[in-house]
């Protein structure tokens, strides 16, 4: 009988881990996704000119970029479990406070959604190399997958949902309270279970990775494909109308790519795990990508199809961008400042690049050169593919 509750006191947690990385993950792109959809209602309503919408779209990743670094030092300060619980907490009340009256509520709000989602982009890392280290991949395509589902159910269900909602765009945002609370009371057993385990002794901040080579082309993979989905996510539709396509048809396409790139979340796993390394898996994926960018310049008849294959290449790189994380980690603790480092500088590069490429199409007055400098950048990650993708730990 001792024998069998020690046992029942050893595989809890981690049910509840592997629960709890779920239903968090449901909380993680959704409340930004959705916001693209409103975003000219929000305008009309608000008196936002189209830079101060700009601005708010940018809010959240500029979040990230600057949390990220912290992530690791609030898990050693408070553990996982808890900060995990301290950035939802953040989260749910930027996403109730963005849905108040004004302005400032809205742009604090979405400021505290960027912080709480990036604090948990980092711990989730470091989470997933603790409790499961030989499963670390299967895992960060499990919590990807999940969050692409969310993100679609964001884009598509937040215009229905305001239109049938008696408080309108504001009452379509703020649902993703309901999503946070849920990933709230699902974390509090592990809270209790963590609690009676003895506490591991304070580590001093380990800074090696930032002389790493290793850790920078980690951190260049992760910032070139955030730039590249940001700059899909934000410009598709345009580039896609200027070609001819109705606005809702390019809308639908933006959604596809969304819906492959979920697949890719979904399958990257199991072919990563018979992989010797992922290092020719991520170079072409990345060329997979460029080449898709500049289908759209030299053969845009076929734009449903680079939608496709640019949602494929996007779905495995931010698989294995994460994955790479606790893949090449000692322990916990340097995954989550692995981490850290990859996701603040990553989403910095993230946040500035769709304004970026919007300028340019202003001075040129098309997109063929924004596609054409895109496609080089990608290019450039199938390069640091090759480095990141080594089966060695930093």
């Amino acid at each position: 009988m001792p024998q069998r509750s020690t046992v029942l006191r050893t595989a809890t947690p981690a049910v509840l881990v592997l629960t709890g990385i779920v239903l968090v993950a449901t909380t993680m792109r959704g409340p930004i996704t959705a916001v693209g959809p409103l975003l000219d209602t929000i305008r009309t309503d608000l008196g936002m000119s189209a830079a101060a919408a700009g601005v708010l779209t940018m809010l959240p990743l500029l979040g990230f970029a600057a949390v990220s670094p912290l992530g690791s030092g609030f898990a050693r300060r408070l553990g996982l479990e808890r900060a995990i619980t301290l950035a939802l907490l953040v989260l749910g009340v930027g996403v109730a406070l963005r849905s108040g009256p004004g302005r400032v509520t809205l742009f604090t709000g979405t400021a505290l959604i960027g912080v709480g989602i990036g604090l948990i982009n980092v711990l989730l890392s470091g989470l997933v190399k603790r409790d499961h280290p030989d499963r670390a991949a299967a895992l960060t395509g499990l919590y990807t997958t999940v969050m692409g589902a969310f993100a679609m159910l964001g884009s598509g269900l937040a215009v229905p949902v305001a239109d049938a909602a008696p408080g309108g765009w504001r009452t379509s945002l703020a649902v993703w309270v309901v999503f946070v609370l849920i990933a709230l009371v699902a974390w509090i057993p592990q809270l209790r279970a963590r609690a009676a385990a003895p506490a591991a002794p304070p580590r001093p901040a380990d800074r090696s990775h930032w002389r790493s080579p290793l850790a920078w082309q980690l951190t260049a993979f992760m910032g070139l494909q955030s730039l590249g989905f940001y700059v899909a996510v934000s410009w598709l539709p345009s580039i896609l109308h200027a070609g001819g396509v109705s606005p809702a048809l390019a809308g639908w396409y933006l959604a596809l790519m969304q819906l492959t790139g979920l697949l890719a979340s979904a399958v990257s796993p199991a072919i990563v795990r018979r992989l010797p390394d992922q290092r020719l898996y991520a170079a072409g994926a990345a060329l997979l990508g460029a080449v898709s960018f500049l289908g759209f310049v030299f053969a845009p008849a076929l734009s449903p199809l680079w939608s496709a294959t640019v949602g494929f290449s996007q779905g495995v790189g931010i698989t294995l961008a994460l994955s790479f994380f606790a893949l090449r980690a000692r322990d916990a603790h340097q995954a989550a400042a692995l981490s850290g480092m990859g996701q603040s500088l990553g989403y910095l590069l993230a946040a500035f690049g769709p304004l970026l490429f919007g300028l340019l199409h202003d001075s040129t007055g098309d997109w063929t050169l924004p596609l054409l400098i895109l496609a080089g950048l990608i290019t450039a990650q199938a390069v640091v593919a090759l480095g990141a993708g080594r089966a060695i730990t930093v």
